[in-house]
């Protein structure tokens, strides 16, 4: 049985690094696309993971499923698609400020009569974002999903990662956000996507909502504060871990990665019996593996292996 099994986009973060000598734009090609984020650190966390999606015929596919089956994901469901591989390219102009634009491309692709649904009925975990509810017949293929995930009872996991330069408008992504919700049981989101999903931004009151709706266990990432969580009516903030940061990026994918490894290894169904003290245990360890993302560059490059957070005794170690 796999642990986890993550479907949605994978593809290459196109990033400048600066200029040359003659003020030419550099770029760096990084493994990118959240949902395959989160199968990587959940496997270099000790799940056995799986990832559905597709890449193009191209260098670019070729070395994305290459990266995934070095952090042995198992790529079964990584299919080839006529489509060039999909790439996000963030440029910065005179000023410092960031630009993304979106090349998409094989990632949108999936079609549901590919998505393998007895792979994901033996998974303990579906895990899926918001990136491939975006138009696309990728769209239907990632709802097909989490429906037959649900009707199998096998635990949903999402991740509403808003990107405004996909969505025709924010009224349209925050509808197609919405969307999967009753058949989500976890949920996880940066502070400022929780107005988009609830409609009002208070913590408290849209966690409420969000459980109202039928969300178990709702997590809200507040960067260097940590996690603020709601389980079984019950709310806290889980102090994040202080580190010296050299780069955010995968920061979110390693934490939930992080949750998503210690959910699939307990006894019995993920959230079977989950008491406040296990939960806050889970949620300290992922904030510390999320913390050893933050101190070393890239996204994949960064995330940490298991045994980087722990001391040879089973103590924690910090970066």
């Amino acid at each position: 049985m796999t642990d986890i099994t993550a479907i949605g986009e994978i593809l290459i973060d196109l990033t400048q690094t600066g200029f040359n000598e003659a003020e030419v734009p550099l770029f760096a090609s990084n493994p990118g696309g959240a949902p395959a984020n989160v199968a990587v650190a959940a496997s270099r966390l000790g799940a056995k993971t799986a990832f559905t999606g597709k890449v193009g015929n191209d260098g670019f596919g070729s070395y994305l499923r290459n990266v995934l089956e070095k952090d042995h994901v198992d790529c079964s469901g990584l299919l080839t698609d006529p489509h060039p591989t999909t790439m996000a390219i963030v440029s910065v102009d005179a000023a410092g400020e960031r630009d993304f634009r979106f090349v998409r491309g094989a990632d949108s692709e999936l079609t549901p009569d590919e998505v393998d649904e007895a792979a994901i009925r033996q998974s303990k975990i579906l895990h899926f974002g918001s990136v491939s509810l975006t138009p696309g017949l990728a769209r239907n293929a990632t709802i097909h999903a989490a429906r037959c995930a649900h009707q199998a009872g096998v635990l949903v996991s999402y991740d509403p990662n808003y990107r405004p330069a996909l969505w025709a408008s924010e009224a349209d992504a925050v509808e197609w956000m919405r969307i999967p919700l009753p058949l989500v049981d976890v949920i996880k989101l940066a502070e400022e996507e929780l107005p988009l999903i609830t409609g009002v931004s208070g913590l408290e009151e849209g966690t409420r909502l969000l459980e109202e709706q039928g969300v178990k266990l709702i997590l809200v990432t507040l960067g260097g504060d940590g996690v603020f969580c709601r389980w079984q009516g019950q709310t806290w903030k889980q102090p994040g871990i202080p580190v010296k940061v050299a780069d955010t990026n995968g920061a979110g994918d390693t934490f939930f990665g992080a949750v998503l490894s210690r959910l699939c290894k307990r006894d019995g169904k993920p959230l079977e019996g989950l008491e406040r003290a296990e939960l806050k245990d889970i949620l300290a360890f992922a904030n510390r593996a999320a913390a050893f993302t933050c101190s070393r560059s890239g996204a994949i490059p960064a995330m940490p292996a298991l045994a980087e957070l722990f001391d040879g005794q089973g103590g924690a170690k910090l970066p």
